[in-house]
Formats: structure tokens, sequence, C-alpha cells
């Protein structure tokens, strides 16, 4: 039986990479540059070399490693098969076809990392012990991924779980990053939030913390657990908008835990107090007990959930 697994998460500047043992252990942990240049064709067999590498360095042999699991920043169906990664430079291409070929027939197994990553956080993080998972990472956009009976929900092409683009508002003016007007991710995001913030603070001439320097969804946060009213009035209307969009997909899923990760997430347990009143007046009433959590791996969530593909 094989000892070890590698879990790969590419981003657009790092390809951060893990050694595993087959029990989920993390044996050790690094990174290389993501080189995007020439529509990202050194990719792979930088990841490949490195594998190599690291198997040499630990004198791990080819027989005791069950295979090699990817997160890519894009669409990834369920064959393995990319459907763009803009961010690296990727057209469509058999992701699993190529990165075996490079490893000498090792198994390689292809996901979007959105999705990869919701699977770590149900593996070995904050959605530990339960098998049906939203989790929703709230960084400079929305991520989003969907875990259903243990399985990424992938879709046709790979775009399942797409959180962040729901449509939440219609008299929107400014368009989401997608082209869109109205997605949840400009109201749920890091950025969405200091958007929610500057047009509170143009619409309200009241006193505010969020005054006094420059506006982050950190700041907004910290001035909500200082009392601050404005700050409290943003943090109701980004509750209410992410509240009603998980409503939606609770209420389609009816997942056992909803877990919240990126960088938004480190204010902590106070986002429930936003999100969990809207969430529960608006949800299906069978969908009313979901549990909300916390993610807990933070940047690792790629790798673990990268491993957990090879070894399911």
């Amino acid at each position: 039986m094989a000892k070890y697994v590698f879990g790969v998460d590419v981003g657009g500047t790092t390809v951060k990479m893990g050694l595993f043992s087959a029990d989920g252990n993390v044996m050790d942990k690094w990174e290389i540059p993501t080189r995007t240049e020439n529509a990202g064709k050194e990719i792979l067999p930088d990841i490949a070399e490195s594998i190599r590498a690291k198997m040499a360095e630990k004198e791990i042999p080819a027989d005791d490693v069950a295979g090699v699991g990817v997160g890519v920043p894009g669409p990834v169906d369920g064959n393995g098969i990319v459907h763009t990664a803009v961010n690296l430079g990727w057209g469509q291409f058999d992701l699993k076809k190529e990165l075996t070929g490079l490893l000498g027939g090792m198994r390689v197994e292809g996901g979007n990392d959105a999705n990869v990553a919701a699977l770590g956080e149900m593996w070995k993080g904050g959605g530990q012990g339960h098998r049906n998972l939203v989790a929703v990472t709230l960084g400079t956009g929305v991520g989003g991924g969907i875990i259903i009976n243990g399985e990424i929900l992938t879709g046709s092409t790979g775009a399942g779980g797409e959180i962040g683009h729901i449509h939440v508002e219609d008299n929107e003016t400014e368009s989401c990053n997608c082209g869109n007007f109205g997605c949840l991710e400009e109201y749920a995001s890091a950025t969405g939030i200091v958007r929610l913030a500057n047009r509170a603070l143009q619409a309200d001439g009241k006193d505010s913390m969020l005054r006094n320097g420059e506006v982050s969804a950190k700041a907004v946060f910290d001035a909500v657990k200082a009392g601050d009213e404005l700050a409290v009035e943003v943090a109701k209307e980004f509750g209410e908008y992410l509240g009603k969009g998980l409503g939606v997909i609770a209420g389609i899923i009816n997942p056992e835990i909803i877990v919240i990760g990126g960088g938004v997430s480190k204010a902590g347990e106070v986002l429930f107090d936003y999100i969990r009143p809207p969430f529960e007046r608006t949800v299906f009433s069978g969908c009313k007990d979901t549990i909300f959590a916390l993610a807990i791996l933070g940047n690792d969530a790629g790798i673990y959930g990268a491993a957990k593909m090879v070894l399911d």
C-alpha cells in the first residue's frame, strides 16, 4: 500500500506543495515560483521536477506514492480537463494526462482550487466530521466550494460552486469582475466590504472611526468590535447580502455546515452575528440548523484538499 501523496495548489505567483502520509499528516511543505510566461508552459514541468526532487531528497520510491492532487485557479471538470485558467495563461487541456506523463505514469487528480480547498477543510479543517459542506472564501473575491457526500461538486465544466457570482442585487451600477452586475462578490468580499463602507461614509455624515485612516475590511470589523455605529451598519449590510446568498445555497444543497475562510474570516466569530440572522430569516425551514464555522487551514487548505483527492 502506498505510503505518501503529494498535494499541489497552483496560484498565480507561487505553487504551494505538500508531502503527506497516507493518513493525512503533512510531512513537508514548500513553494516554487509560478512561471506564467509562454502561456504557462513551464508550470507543469516545474511541478514534476520539484516532486521528483523531493522524492529523491526523502528517498521515496515511486511505488510508495499514491499520486499527486492538483488545485488550479479555474474550472476543472471531473475528468481532469482544465477549461481555462486565465491567471496562468492556460487554455483547455488535459491536466491529468500531461502531468501523469511528466511523472512517469504516476496517478494525478485535478480540481478547481476553491473546490479543492473546500475538500481540505472537510478533511482536516473547520468542516472535519461532516460530509455535506459549503466552504466560502472571503478574500479579494468570493470563492466557494461545495462538497456532497464527501465528493466535490464540479458541474459539467468544473464551474460548480461559483458562490461569489450569485446575483443578489438588481440596482447595482458598478460591474463585478465577471462582467455582471450585483454579484455577491461585490458586497461580501474584502473589496466589497470596502465599497459598502465608502458608500456609507459618503452617504452619512455621522462620526466614525473609519474616517480616521485607510478603509479596509479589517478596519470595518475592528470598528464594529469597538461599537462604531456606522461600521455596524456596514456589517449589517454585508451580512444581509451574504446571509441571504448562503440561504439560497443551503436550500439547494442542504449542507450540514458552512465554513467561512479567507482574509475577512480573520475578524472571527463576530461575522456570524451579522450573517446568521438574515440566513435564518430567509432560508428554507429544513435548513435552519445549518452549522456555521470558521475555516482553520488557512493557505494550506488547497494542498490538503489536493492530497485528499488522490486518497479518495
